[in-house]
């Protein structure tokens, strides 16, 4: 039987499919059975747990290949996990912070027994509420979808994340109400700006402050992921953008080194193979979760740009494995 992805809209759903019990990841002995800190609002959200509490509600070590929704953030102190993001799989151990972005294909193959660390989920409505004039989740590199998703610290700056994880942690918990959270806000906005500054000196990237055509490659991105199913065209972006499509061609191929029809080709590509490796929905289930109007037509657009058959790079991949 065809396993489906399972898409993960909310907090409330994320404890469904994710945890034996219902219970407050927050309780202490001075919590009194009340959990205001933990409503499970549909949107503008926010959790911070510790994995090590997370791991041991969780209703399987493995868990199958999901879309969430919201943000992920995880920071793991000690263990270890096995995930794919997207396409590509990982094994993380103590001291990796990493990232899912919202609505990126996700499976968890592993979580260790004695995992220690820190889960953070949010969604875009809650980070919008921080501050004013702020930067987007969007620019955020890790946060994007054809960037690295996960970055080895050192012990100091493990320990600096630690401390911030905590204090957010402390802060959430404290509240006596879901809007009594100006702290917790504030925090993860630290959090995400120390983590922009480890991962920028790690991978030599430029300065904070995006340039015009940065910022409209990175809104392009944005706007690839959230609508590649139905626009596919570089016209549909340039209209959503306001500019031309030859500029749009010109400051994505200047910023990544390929036109804008290729990055979106890349990206239903990308898609297309999460899916055949991740899931075991058919060629056919795949190709209209794809949103493609034949089979036929999804078959040969996959072998013109990687040589294979859909069902070929499916068995290739799982004789690797």
């Amino acid at each position: 039987m065809a396993k489906k992805v399972k898409q993960i809209n909310n907090l409330q759903e994320f404890r469904q499919g994710f945890m034996t019990a219902q219970q407050s990841l927050c309780a202490t002995a001075t919590d009194h059975g009340h959990h205001t800190s933990e409503q499970l609002n549909h949107n503008n959200f926010f959790q911070v747990a510790p994995l090590e509490k997370l791991r041991a509600l969780m209703k399987s070590d493995m868990l199958g290949s999901t879309k969430r929704s919201f943000y992920t953030i995880v920071l793991i102190t000690a263990g270890n996990v096995k995930e794919t993001i997207g396409f590509n799989s990982y094994e993380f151990g103590a001291n990796m912070l990493y990232f899912i972005p919202e609505n990126q294909l996700h499976t968890i193959s592993h979580w260790s027994k004695d995992l220690k660390g820190f889960h953070c989920i949010f969604d875009a409505d809650y980070f919008l509420l921080c501050l004013r004039d702020q930067v987007r989740l969007s620019e955020y590199p890790f946060f994007q979808p054809e960037k690295d998703h996960a970055m080895k610290l050192s012990d100091l700056q493990a320990d600096n994340i630690v401390r911030l994880f905590e204090k957010m942690s402390f802060e959430y918990c404290a509240r006596k109400t879901h809007n009594d959270d100006l702290l917790v806000r504030l925090y993860l906005n630290v959090l995400l700006i120390e983590a922009e500054r480890i991962y920028k000196s790690q991978q030599q990237a430029e300065l904070m402050n995006l340039p015009k055509k940065k910022n409209l490659v990175s809104s392009f991105r944005l706007l690839v992921a959230q609508h590649y199913l139905i626009k596919r065209q570089v016209m549909d972006y340039a209209e959503l953008l306001y500019v031309t499509p030859h500029y749009i061609n010109d400051s994505v191929r200047e910023e990544t080194g390929k036109p804008a029809s290729e990055f979106i080709r890349d990206y239903i590509l990308s898609e297309a193979k999460s899916l055949l490796i991740q899931t075991s929905l058919t060629v056919a289930q795949v190709s209209a979760e794809l949103n493609f109007s034949e089979q036929s037509y999804f078959g040969r657009f996959f072998k013109k740009h990687t040589g294979l058959s859909p069902a070929a790079f499916r068995k290739q991949h799982l004789t690797q494995v």
